[in-house]
């Protein structure tokens, strides 16, 4: 499989593709420059390898949550490259690429959502992904989701931003059952394009025009009365 991957979904952009022989891939701190940082990013890589999107199997994108500005670029470019290539497209989560990046086997994700709330899921490894132990959902650190632990699965790994900024509440939330905690872990392209390959095998891409974010929030700021 040959697999164009890109997210943009946090203050970072990132892009990757999947070829036979591995992985090639590059990140920059966009800021809020993601909309004209991401094309020639896709451009050098495609170049580098002398591809052209056309001889690709499918695109990837990090579907969300994250930024909502940056959830709709990802998916507006996705729509866009593979609409012109003929190419199906898949939407990653943010979550789940998080914990493909965590290493492990089973691995608590929480991502910073602001207004003092985490974007939170709880994945197990399976043999060629990962299952939702805890789906994706939008709380405060304190009220994370418990989970449901099996005797032998005590040794659980913690990831995402929503640790950085809430260690010890999560901690605390999950007391006996982290094992440990992984610091400045953030979505990446090449977790995502790992996470499709075998999704675009089993014929799974889906057309661009049915390509979504996943926002799970549905409000970006505070009102003023609930500061």
């Amino acid at each position: 499989m040959k697999i164009l991957a890109f997210d943009t979904s946090s203050e970072y952009c990132s892009i990757a593709l999947l070829l036979e022989r591995g992985i090639l891939g590059e990140e920059v701190l966009a800021g809020q420059r993601h909309s004209e940082l991401v094309l020639p990013m896709v451009s050098r890589i495609l170049d580098e390898t002398g591809l052209t999107l056309a001889q690709l199997d499918g695109i990837a994108f990090g579907s969300g949550p994250g930024s909502f500005t940056g959830l709709r670029i990802a998916c507006g470019i996705a729509q866009g490259l593979a609409f012109g290539a003929g190419l199906p497209v898949i939407g990653i989560g943010t979550l789940e690429a998080l914990a493909q990046q965590a290493g492990g086997t089973r691995v608590i994700v929480a991502l910073d959502a602001r207004m003092q709330e985490i974007y939170h899921a709880a994945y197990r490894k399976v043999l060629d992904g990962w299952q939702a132990v805890s789906g994706p959902t939008l709380c405060l650190p304190q009220d994370a989701p418990p989970i449901q632990i099996q005797i032998q699965e005590q040794d659980w790994t913690g990831c995402g931003s929503g640790f950085d900024m809430y260690p010890e509440v999560l901690r605390s939330r999950y007391e006996g059952h982290l094992n440990h905690i992984i610091s400045g872990v953030r979505p990446d392209a090449r977790a995502m394009a790992q996470l499709a390959a075998p999704r675009f095998a089993r014929g799974q891409g889906i057309d661009p025009a049915d390509a979504a974010p996943l926002y799970i929030r549905n409000k970006v700021a505070l009102k003023e009365k609930e500061r």
